[in-house]
């Protein structure tokens, strides 16, 4: 059974997906299309930059959307059709256009509302995000625990065995790094990202989010997908709708997500677009595991011969 897996924001770099658009008459009409739904130039945006530009969050997040659809596409056309999709954070809405269960024009229109309602929900400079290296999780959250006094301070993301990435205010964030030292850390990193994603911080953006997904039109998944809220499938229309919804303030299970696709059968994990972070992260869950790239540095037919070995 093959899995394919979809990268979140800050796997976007300007260019990419830039062969792929020069090769393929239907990417190009998928990029068409993602600028024609936001009415700006996205595509120029993506091959051009600036790179700061490209970096903000409301934009980040239709550029890695529309990449990653176009590069399931090539891999779609060629006849081969996963087991099951997942997606880390926004990638889970690349993970849900492959499954059929929304369209693309309104998961681009979604994520770019998606990026502004997070950005909008904590004043800049206030809160941010802490990569904290080689400690369970359980000693994590005993962390956040002894530093919530000094502001909110939660798990946001459970990446792999060792990597647990925390969200929270400024003040709970630089507080809690010696705490995190004396539990055991190994390190803590401080990631270059503009909000503190994934916490009761962004509930602002959930309400304004459902409110968005209401309106949209939803279809119960073509493909298994698991959630990242949840770690378990989502089968149906409204399923799918609040697992988004609940998904931007609450942690991202990603480890306990590729458990649960490894129990299931899975054997073959293909991360569809820029970079290849959830390949790393995969290989980390699990070494035995066998995990490939789909990106522009590799090489369209010999990937799907290989996958289409793997069916």
């Amino acid at each position: 059974m093959i899995a394919f897996i979809f990268p979140g924001q800050g796997s976007q770099f300007v260019g990419m997906g830039r062969r792929f658009y020069q090769e393929y008459d239907f990417v190009r009409d998928i990029f068409a299309a993602a600028d024609k739904a936001l009415g700006m130039p996205l595509t120029e945006l993506i091959f051009q930059g600036p790179a700061e530009e490209l970096q903000k969050t409301v934009n980040a997040q239709p550029a890695l959307l529309t990449v990653s659809t176009a590069m399931y596409e090539i891999i779609r056309r060629a006849g081969v059709r996963p087991s099951a999709v997942a997606g880390h954070s926004l990638g889970e809405y690349s993970a849900l256009v492959a499954a059929e269960a929304i369209g693309f024009q309104d998961a681009v229109r979604l994520v770019r509302q998606r990026g502004r309602f997070m950005q909008e929900a904590v004043p800049l400079g206030r809160g941010g995000m802490l990569a904290v290296l080689g400690l369970e999780p359980e000693k994590v959250e005993e962390g956040c625990r002894r530093a919530a006094g000094l502001g909110v301070i939660e798990a946001a993301n459970y990446n792999c065995p060792g990597q647990v990435v925390v969200a929270g205010e400024n003040a709970a964030l630089d507080g809690a790094q010696p705490v995190f030292k004396e539990l055991g850390a190994r390190r803590c990193i401080r990631l270059q990202v503009s909000a503190p994603f994934h916490c009761s911080l962004m509930e602002p953006a959930r309400v304004k989010l459902a409110a968005e997904l209401s309106r949209v039109e939803i279809k119960d998944p073509a493909i298994p997908v698991v959630a990242n809220a949840s770690a378990g499938y989502v089968r149906t229309a409204q399923e799918v709708r609040e697992a988004l919804a609940r998904q931007v303030a609450a942690p991202v299970l990603w480890e306990q997500s590729v458990r649960r696709l490894l129990a299931d059968g899975c054997r073959l994990f293909v991360e569809v677009g820029p970079g290849q972070v959830l390949t790393g992260l995969v290989k980390k869950i699990d070494r035995n595991t066998r995990a490939l790239n789909f990106n522009d540095q590799t090489d369209p037919q010999e990937i799907i011969a290989r996958l289409k070995e793997a069916v």
